[in-house]
C-alpha cells in the first residue's frame, strides 16, 4: 500500500505571505519518495492554496511513476480532506480550482483519504518548510547576482 502524507503553509502571514507544501510517499511503511515546493508569494497566496498544491504535487507524482497500489492520502487539513472525500461543499474560488484537477488526477486510482492530527503529519510539515526555505535561498540569490 501506497500512504502519501502532505502538507502547506503561508508563512509569514496567512493569507500573502510564502505558499509552500510538502508530501512524503512511502510504500508498506518505507519511505519511497519526498517532494517540496512554493507556490508564490503575496496576493491569493493561503494556507489552503498550499495544502491543495501539495495534493495536486503528490497526485502528479502517482500519475507519473503510474502508482496502482491502493493509496492512502494523509493531511491535517480537515478542509482539504472533506471536501476531497466529498463531506463538505466545494464554495470557494481556490477549492473549485484544485478539487476537479485533483479529482481528474487520481481518477481510476484506489484512494482514500484520512484526517490526521498535526502531531502525526511532522515530516511533511518539516518538508514544506524546506519548499519555503528553498523559495527564500532562490530569492536572495536573485537579488544579489553575485
Amino acid at each position: 500500500m501506497i500512504t502519501i502524507n502532505f502538507d502547506g503553509l503561508c508563512y509569514p502571514k496567512n493569507p500573502g505571505g510564502v505558499a509552500a507544501y510538502g508530501y512524503m510517499v512511502s510504500r508498506d511503511g518505507k519511505p519511497i519518495w519526498r517532494g517540496f515546493g512554493s507556490v508564490g508569494e503575496g496576493k491569493g497566496m493561503t494556507n489552503n492554496v498550499a495544502e491543495y498544491e501539495a495534493l495536486m504535487a503528490a497526485a502528479q507524482w502517482l500519475v507519473d511513476e503510474e502508482i496502482d497500489d491502493k493509496i492512502l492520502i494523509k493531511g491535517d487539513s480537515e478542509l482539504v480532506i472533506k471536501q476531497m472525500k466529498g463531506q463538505y461543499r466545494i464554495s470557494s474560488a481556490t477549492s473549485k480550482k484544485y478539487v476537479p484537477e485533483i479529482k481528474r488526477l487520481l481518477q481510476g486510482k484506489d484512494v482514500s483519504f484520512e484526517w490526521v492530527p498535526r502531531e502525526e503529519n511532522e515530516e511533511a510539515d518539516g518538508l514544506s518548510r524546506m519548499g519555503y526555505e528553498s523559495y527564500i535561498r532562490r530569492k536572495r540569490v536573485n537579488r544579489n547576482p553575485h
